[in-house]
């Protein structure tokens, strides 16, 4: 999946549990308003994830619709917060870790050594 074109800065809200993934747009914007108690307007951008993890929703307002994202994995899950309920904000860089597959929640860096001369 290409980077998501959204600007920045853009608030990323991971709505957390399991999603049916059968919901489309309206159907996730009402979760949005409901369960998030966010704006699905407000710009921001809103991830689901279904009950196997493999399949993962972003809908996002541009400015003159709603947009709905998805991507689904051949192999592994998406990692999501443990909670049963609730949200977590994520940057944009975390959420690109995420659609890679990456555990954003404990990025590691590497160090590589340069050679003084």
């Amino acid at each position: 999946m290409s980077p998501v074109p959204v600007p920045l800065p853009t608030r990323v809200f991971l709505a957390c549990g399991v999603t049916d993934m059968r919901k489309g747009f309206d159907g996730l914007a009402v979760l949005v308003q409901q369960v998030l108690a966010q704006n699905p307007h407000s710009g921001g951008l809103f991830a689901f994830r279904g009950k196997r993890g493999h399949l993962v929703k972003l809908l996002w307002f541009d400015g003159q619709g709603l947009c709905l994202f998805s991507k689904r994995l051949d192999r592994g899950r998406f990692v999501w917060p443990v909670t049963a309920t609730g949200t977590v904000t994520l940057t944009p860089a975390q959420l690109s870790m995420l659609l890679e597959g990456i555990d954003w929640r404990r990025p590691e860096r590497t160090f590589t050594p340069t050679l003084a001369g």
